[in-house]
């Protein structure tokens, strides 16, 4: 049986019984302390990930590697972090949330201290590893205890405060680093984000209370097995693209075979590594979907343009930085509004609203004249940005809010994947333009449009599946 939300502005969609029967949230003034220590945490993760772009040639230099080989900073802690995402939510379930959130942050904060002491880039790589494995512990839980924080009512609102916090410290890490860089040894970029953790520990008993399921049993083969299929999968398309096509297209296909068996294997368990239950579900498993293909669309933009702009436009290399400030800087903006919104009217009507403004920038982007200047990219891109910050938060908020609440790790460890996979395959696909001579040209942003649309396609089958129980 379903309860619905219903408003002047519109039907929501039903609630489950268990998400609407749950506990308030956490009560004031600790739920506070609870989304300053969470924020902290979130922060330190997103600048990690993205601090060290702009260190990439000095690394390079200093270390006596060529600028391929130095990307592997990027994708080695991209890629351990998707690998651990699902095994990791699992066992947050079995121990408690908060205790692993805790124990991810101290894992980072060690990796980051023994970086300064890194000198060959053999050791960076383990760092970086060992840094993608503590963030992956802290990640995998934040979304359940951001729903164990919040109260139902204001989950949306609690989504959009959590993209505010990941777009300016997106924005926040480029400047950072260049910083960094240019008054400090090369090594302190990677210690950067550690006193956000420290910070976040110390609020750390304001976070909910851990309640650990001791009877789940441990899910040791499946987890491994997950991580594998994910290394292949990622790793096989990332080799595909950028070293040896033949090598990785195998490493991707055997990646496939792995998921489908370990698919199958999962479906007879009842709280799976990889959230199989949580996909069967239509409304989940299309805003899982959607959320895949908005991120590969958001990434193609912003992964294209700095080329678009620097090598058809003109702009110097350190003033493209900042013309593509308009987009994080609108983010800030409208996911906190999206996220509210999203409390109080339904979140199809904001999905399909936002990705047809965001499919209105990316045109007006693909085909914007040389002679647009400054103020024409901005206003573009800021159009852009508004329609994905509308559907970004309500998808979020969405995925979390339905799943039930003893998989809600699950259901954040599925999201948190989604955007990182989605981001993957964002540069995959502009690699693969760039291969074939059309990464600066308006081709990215087409793929990204179409991807839109699959997006909002995916909004509107979940629409219909509103209203069967079964789905919810």
């Amino acid at each position: 049986m379903l309860q619905a939300r219903t408003g002047a502005l519109g039907i929501n969609q039903p609630l489950p019984v268990d998400e609407a029967d749950e506990q308030d949230g956490i009560p004031r003034p600790r739920r506070y302390w609870s989304i300053a220590a969470i924020s902290f945490g979130t922060a330190l993760l997103v600048i990690d990930g993205a601090i060290a772009n702009v260190a990439l040639p000095t690394i390079a230099r200093d270390l006596d590697v060529s600028n391929g080989v130095v990307t592997n900073v990027v994708t080695v802690y991209q890629l351990v972090l998707v690998m651990v995402l699902l095994p990791f939510s699992s066992f947050g379930d079995k121990i408690g949330h908060r205790r692993l959130y805790q124990w991810g942050q101290m894992v980072f904060m060690a990796a980051s201290a023994a970086c300064l002491l890194a000198n060959t880039f053999a050791v960076l790589m383990v760092l970086r590893a060992l840094q993608a494995l503590g963030a992956g512990m802290a990640l995998s839980v934040s979304a359940a205890m951001l729903r164990q924080t919040y109260p139902a009512r204001s989950l949306g609102t609690g989504m959009g405060i959590n993209s505010v916090i990941v777009a300016s410290s997106a924005a926040i890490a480029p400047t950072l680093g260049g910083y960094i860089v240019g008054h400090l040894a090369w090594q302190w970029v990677f210690v950067a984000a550690a006193p956000l953790a420290i910070v976040s520990l110390l609020l750390g008993r304001s976070l909910p209370d851990p309640v650990p399921q001791r009877d789940k049993p441990s899910e040791v083969v499946s987890g491994v097995w997950s991580a594998a299929s994910m290394l292949f999968l990622i790793g096989g398309i990332q080799l595909a693209t950028h070293d040896n096509f033949a090598m990785g297209l195998a490493i991707f296909v055997g990646g496939v075979v792995s998921m489908i068996l370990l698919v199958r294997r999962e479906r007879s368990r009842t709280a799976p590594v990889v959230p199989v239950d949580l996909l069967a579900k239509p409304v989940l498993g299309l805003s899982a979907l959607a959320a895949v293909a908005s991120f590969i669309a958001s990434a193609a933009l912003m992964l294209s343009l700095p080329f678009r702009l620097e090598e058809v436009f003109g702009f110097a290399p350190q003033k493209v930085g900042l013309l593509l400030l308009p987009f994080p800087l609108t983010l800030l903006v409208v996911a906190p509004l999206a996220g509210w919104m999203s409390d109080r009217i339904a979140a199809t009507k904001l999905g399909v609203t936002g990705m047809a403004i965001a499919i209105v920038g990316l045109l007006l982007l693909a085909v914007m004249p040389t002679s647009a200047g400054e103020t024409g990219i901005a206003w573009r891109l800021a159009l852009a940005a508004i329609g994905f910050g509308l559907f970004f938060a309500p998808n979020s908020r969405l995925l979390i809010g339905r799943a039930p609440k003893a998989r809600a790790a699950a259901a954040g460890g599925l999201l948190s994947t989604s955007r990182l996979v989605g981001q993957a395959l964002g540069a995959v696909v502009l690699g693969i333009l760039l291969a074939g001579g059309l990464g600066t040209g308006p081709a990215p942003l087409y793929v990204a449009c179409a991807l839109a649309v699959v997006a909002a396609a995916c909004s509107l089958a979940r629409f219909a599946q509103r209203d069967n129980p079964a789905n919810a």
